[in-house]
């Protein structure tokens, strides 16, 4: 049976001297870039003035909480024992080792803390930024498929390749999934839903967005995780699921409370 070929991408898109650009990096940049640019065009067609003044410093803050908590996230969740055994390789990122659901919890408490501090309505700003995530996760995971890892499970299909460090049977290209479910399709939905009317949704006060994105991520992402080859370190727990998608089901469930919360706030409100 022929299988699909694995491109051979150089994962460095260039160098300077000692420094190395590498396309994993790049997608990051661009995530950074579209997340910048669609947020502040939302703040400016739905006038959010007071997280106009605050969004070049919530920016930052969001920054450095991606980084830390995803590298934070991969070492308790995914390599505790090792990285206690090897705590100064903790702040090597770039021997890999970032977790989504280690950013994505740091994101929310930084994001908290900030607008608390400042006084900005976090389930508006959280509304914004998370319509547009899904485009940083798309990319990540294009990033991933450069980079040979995060593949999938043995597969006979015939669009299974074989990956450089997946030994000589075809796999699934998961990275390729998550990024069309995760990245192009939940971009697609969140961007829709954005749309409701605020003021008049009985059902869809602010913060609703936010509920969604950690709602359909998690499902989107429990769905893909049976495509996708377990960390060898970890495996199945009690042979059943991965820690993707353990994490992922708290994610889902989260995202129900969420939306409960927010409806019962806007209802007593009235």
């Amino acid at each position: 049976m022929t299988f699909l070929t694995f491109p051979q991408i150089d994962p460095i898109l260039f160098s300077l001297g000692p420094l190395h650009i590498r396309w994993y990096g790049l997608m990051y940049v661009l995530g950074f870039l579209a997340s910048y640019y669609l947020v502040q065009k939302q703040i400016r067609e739905q006038n959010f003035h007071r997280l106009e003044e605050q969004f070049e410093n919530l920016n930052m803050v969001l920054i450095i909480a991606v980084v830390i908590g995803g590298r934070l996230g991969y070492v308790l969740f995914y390599n505790f024992s090792y990285y206690l055994a090897h705590p100064l390789e903790i702040p090597a990122t770039w021997s890999g080792g970032m977790s989504f659901h280690g950013a994505c919890l740091a994101l929310v408490i930084g994001g908290w803390l900030f607008c608390r501090k400042k006084q900005v309505d976090f389930w508006q700003a959280a509304d914004l930024y998370t319509a547009t995530i899904p485009i940083g996760i798309g990319l990540g995971r294009i990033g991933n498929f450069i980079n040979g890892e995060l593949f999938g499970r043995a597969t006979s299909l015939p669009w299974g390749m074989v990956f450089p460090d997946g030994g000589p049977l075809p796999r699934h290209p998961s990275q390729l999934y998550e990024a069309l479910l995760e990245g192009l399709l939940l971009f697609v939905l969140l961007w829709i839903m954005r749309r409701r009317p605020w003021q008049h949704a009985k059902y869809w006060p602010h913060g609703s967005i936010f509920a969604l994105f950690l709602f359909a991520y998690g499902c989107m992402r429990i769905f893909v995780e049976n495509f996708r080859e377990p960390d060898p370190q970890l495996g199945y727990f009690f042979g059943l699921f991965t820690m993707g998608q353990f994490l992922s089901g708290a994610m889902v469930i989260s995202g129900f409370l969420v939306w409960k919360f927010r409806l019962h706030s806007h209802s007593a409100r009235k």
